[in-house]
């Protein structure tokens, strides 16, 4: 009996039997399925066994600490943590730290039978071996777990790996900021950039300004719905972090390797600092906190000692929390209506020799550098910081597209990449009518997961300067966790990939592969993160024909996607899909996937219009500005109207400029109506045009006009038709646009060129 005791003993030890005989799961196996995708991994045969007896060998303060968070993620599997002993070599996961500085943030790790090894070359490079050690382990909760047999030797390609997050138009607590911070380094992303001051809010705690704490901290309302609607909520909104909690968040960021680069906006951006000292403004005042979002005309007095005085002592103060090497001085969006009227100002620019405003906005952003240089600190901050120049240590993040970081490489700036068409995770990442409200914008994880911080403009020693990329969250529209985390996820792991894993390895469908596993890391974790990737897509095709088809697709494992194209919902009994869907009518197309017999997540829903024009060749010109230009001139004529919402990569969208679009059918035919879509949202700057031109022709030569129209009513779409036409035929049909011109005074914009906004050429 005695025998059979221990036998059973044993065996319950490794997770296989229990002793009253009952028999519990094998102990489980992870995969080798890791993101961001390391530089090198070989499978091998042997596997380790993680059991209660296993051990953590660490030798200083460091890699214990690491030790610790790894029994964290471990305990949520296992219900236990492992003993962390200076010694050990069987049974162990063992953690050495080196002192290589060619790349500090370097590991390999290796699994044998008896042990795991994670070499780092500093302690963030055994930090990050532990972290692709979690990645190993099995996502299934067990008393025992196999490791599988593998080398990896690893490496960040850039050294700058970013997450940002306003606090300032909403805030979030502490508790959930060390969660931010988790998941960053779970995803091995080095810099948590926390944007604390804003027009809507000032968040963080000044001592020597108390009034910052009590008014800037605070506002009356928020926005509620949309920018145009112009409604708000009636409640009173505030917070900030004391500087005892901001000293919490930066400790904890640094235990996980993440450094907190803080960022104090100026000379924009800072209307809750004047609702506290209005002195610091331009008019006197008075102020009050920002209560609907956008960019406000009262900033900073660039002409007035005191401010600046104000900005040295914030300054110090924040210094003093953040041991970060760089402090972000924003210098984004900063009207100068203000300083224009302004006799400080004016008396400021003359006694300086500055010729005019932007000039004088240089002045302000280097003197406040030169402020932070004494104090052995450099600036960073948005692309609008480098005209007028700036000192050889100031880098740059360039997020009004590449532009901005291109020019700064070229004068040798260190640059962070962060293009709002590939970063700004305030945009909508997903077409469906389901989606909560955002500012706008698209962005899916696979256009993540295309973006590449590098441009090719840049010569092989210019691209040295581009130090890495970050996502930005803007919070406008992001009042709670849960929302937040669905915005950020998966989107964050895409970006965590393009920024450590090498240009040449990635491939966004074996990215998909992991991404199914690494979902459910996420669900360990209790994110609530975006599941739109392994919904239904459709990839609307020229059918070659003079059509259009829709090859639909599903990455989710064992998913079957059914569909239909008469308006009812897609069920197990619709059309299986097995090839391209062709569209010959109008009316919506349907699909929904399916596992295990029940839908899975959103269906794929788009409205087509089936009209002559329906995938014909179409010439567009002239090219539509980059931010809002669809994949090609196609989508002029593929039969899906441009949603309200302008997020749908359907629009084109031209700034100043006049459009023609003609589009070719197969033969001469019987005309019966044209049209096309056009918008009008003068908030956001696009206006309708002048007048909208139709006209036939048989040879693509000589045109006749048939339709004209110069009133555009409605506020959003307005559908130009016009029907009924009699004795019209024609091979050719062409439209011209008159573009708007320059936004009037008193509107949002005025002074610059108003956006035209076009899409979907039809013809019946």
């Amino acid at each position: 009996m005695k025998k059979t005791s221990h036998l059973c003993l044993l065996i319950a030890a490794l997770g296989l039997w229990s002793c009253s005989g009952s028999q519990l799961p094998a102990a489980p196996k992870g995969k080798v399925s890791i993101i961001p995708m390391p530089v090198s991994t070989s499978e091998q045969p042997d596997s380790f066994l993680l059991d209660k007896k296993t051990v953590i060998v660490a030798t200083n303060e460091a890699d214990k600490k690491t030790a610790a968070l790894f029994n964290a993620w471990l305990k949520e599997l296992t219900g236990y943590e492992l003993d962390i002993k200076e010694q050990g070599s069987q049974n162990a996961i063992i953690l050495n730290t080196g002192h290589d500085s060619t790349n500090t943030e370097g590991y390999t790790l290796n699994t044998a039978h008896d042990k795991v090894t994670i070499n780092g070359n500093s302690g963030s490079g055994t930090f990050y071996g532990v972290q692709t050690l979690i990645q190993l382990l099995p996502v299934e909760k067990a008393n025992a777990l196999y490791i599988p047999g593998v080398n990896i030797t690893d490496a960040p390609r850039f050294s700058y790996r970013g997450l940002h997050l306003d606090v300032g138009r909403h805030f979030f607590p502490v508790e959930f900021i060390k969660k931010y911070i988790d998941l960053l380094a779970l995803h091995k992303m080095n810099t948590f950039h926390w944007h604390l001051t804003e027009d809507q809010g000032w968040r963080i705690e000044i001592k020597k300004y108390p009034r910052l704490q009590e008014i800037a901290s605070k506002r009356k309302e928020t926005m509620a719905g949309r920018y145009s609607d112009n409604k708000y909520d009636g409640k009173p909104y505030g917070g900030y972090y004391t500087q005892d909690q901001v000293k919490e968040v930066v400790q904890y960021a640094a235990d996980h390797f993440v450094t907190v680069i803080p960022e104090i906006e100026m000379p924009g951006h800072s209307l809750a600092a004047l609702a506290a000292y209005p002195n610091l403004g331009c008019t006197g005042g008075p102020y009050e906190t920002g209560t609907h979002w956008g960019v406000y005309d009262d900033v900073y007095c660039a002409g007035n000692d005191s401010v600046f005085v104000f900005l040295q002592d914030v300054l110090d103060e924040v210094m003093t929390l953040f041991p970060s090497k760089y402090i972000h001085i924003g210098g984004d969006e900063s009207p100068k209506v203000r300083w224009v009227k302004c006799p400080k100002c004016q008396a400021r620019m003359k006694h300086e020799g500055l010729k005019d405003e932007h000039a004088l906005q240089s002045y302000f952003i280097q003197r406040i550098e030169q402020y932070v240089n004494n104090k052995g600190k450099q600036i960073i901050g948005w692309d609008e910081i480098l005209e007028g120049g700036l000192a050889p240590n100031a880098a740059v993040m360039s997020w009004r597209g590449m532009e901005g970081g291109i020019a700064a490489a070229k004068q040798k700036h260190a640059v962070v990449m962060t293009p709002g068409d590939y970063c700004y995770f305030d945009h909508y990442q997903s077409r469906s009518t389901n989606e909560p409200l955002a500012i706008g914008g698209y962005l899916p994880v696979s256009q993540v997961y295309a973006f590449e911080p590098v441009p090719t403009e840049l010569s092989k020693e210019e691209a040295t300067y581009i130090k890495g990329a970050q996502a930005n969250v803007w919070t406008e529209y992001i009042n709670n966790t849960d929302y937040l985390e669905y915005m950020v996820y998966p989107r964050a792991a895409a970006l965590a990939e393009v920024l450590w894993s090498p240009k040449e390895k990635r491939n966004y469908d074996d990215f998909m592969e992991r991404l199914r596993l690494h979902v459910k890391r996420l669900d360990l974790k209790k994110v609530n993160y975006a599941k739109h990737v392994f919904e239904v897509t459709g990839k609307i095709t020229n059918n070659g024909k003079g059509g259009v088809s829709v090859v639909l697709d599903s990455k989710l494992e064992g998913g079957k996607i059914f569909y239909t194209t008469d308006s009812t919902p897609p069920t197990l009994q619709s059309t299986p899909y097995t090839q391209p869907v062709q569209i010959v009518q109008t009316g919506p197309l349907r699909a929904q996937v399916f596992v295990d017999g029940k839908p899975f997540g959103n269906e794929y829903n788009q409205a087509f219009v089936y009209h002559k024009g329906l995938g014909k060749k179409v010439t567009l010109t002239p090219e539509a500005d980059a931010s809002h230009r669809p994949a090609s001139a196609f989508n002029l004529v593929n039969g899906v109207e441009g949603n309200a919402a302008l997020n749908d990569n359907e629009w084109f969208g031209f700034l100043g400029k006049d459009i023609q679009a003609i589009v070719e059918l197969d033969s001469v035919q019987d005309i019966h109506e044209v049209g096309i879509n056009t918008v009008n949202k003068k908030d956001d700057w696009i206006y309708p045009p002048k007048q909208v031109v139709f006209a036939v022709s048989d040879d693509g030569n000589t045109f006749k006009e048939v339709y004209k129209q110069i009133t555009f009513p409605a506020s959003g779409i307005n559908k130009v038709r016009r029907s009924q036409l009699q004795q019209v035929r024609g091979r050719y049909i062409k439209v011209q646009l008159q573009h708007f011109g320059i936004i009037p005074a008193g509107a949002e914009g005025a002074g610059t060129p108003a956006w035209l906004f076009v899409d979907e050429l039809i013809v019946k």
